[in-house]
């Protein structure tokens, strides 16, 4: 009798970062670029979000806050790429959490993530994935611990048209995809 293939983790990335040069989203591009073989991945823009307000959310969840929510519920998996704003994260990622964690099926409730961060400073998001973390606590979320995808000095490691050429961190991120496939596959059993 052989085996069944292993079904590919399907992860949904998206950027906490507006900003059409964003450091960030061209990480998650590089992440697209590396993923293991047993891995697909989608991205999700978070541009049309509204602001969190429940008087909003009382007269019905907007299109694109059940759209993401559906497509949270789909994956496997989440990477989310997160700059830092003020050593924090910026109000549109939080924005996006906040809409999602009211969503009636929670579908960030023990879902898997990764988590990485570019900067053109020597701290490569530290501060601001911490703060992340935080909120995936509250909404029962399992990042990965290890390893830490802090990209720092980001305009030395992407180039004029945002590709990644660094090859240590297109290594550490590949590490980062693979170890986010184990830890999906051993919560899942």
């Amino acid at each position: 009798m052989s085996e069944s293939p292993i079904k590919p983790i399907h992860v949904l990335g998206f950027s906490g970062s507006l900003r059409k040069a964003s450091f960030n989203t061209a990480a998650l591009r590089a992440a697209r670029e590396v993923l293991p073989d047993d891995m697909t991945m989608e991205t999700f823009d978070l541009s049309g979000f509204p602001l969190y307000n429940e008087d909003v959310r009382e007269q019905g969840f907007p299109e694109i806050v059940l759209q993401f929510g559906a497509r949270i519920a789909a994956a496997d998996a989440l990477l989310i790429a997160t700059p830092e704003y003020n050593y924090s994260i910026p109000g549109v990622l939080k924005n996006a959490i906040d809409w999602a964690s009211r969503l009636p099926e929670k579908p960030l409730n023990e879902k898997p993530l990764a988590i990485m961060g570019a900067s053109n400073g020597n701290y490569g998001t530290a501060r601001a994935q911490y703060h992340l973390r935080q909120a995936c606590v509250f909404n029962n979320m399992h990042p990965i611990n290890k390893p830490e995808v802090l990209i720092t000095r980001a305009q030395e490691k992407f180039d004029a048209e945002g590709k990644l050429t660094d090859q240590s961190t297109r290594d550490v991120i590949r590490k980062m995809l693979e170890s986010l496939a184990v830890w999906t596959r051993r919560l899942k059993n």
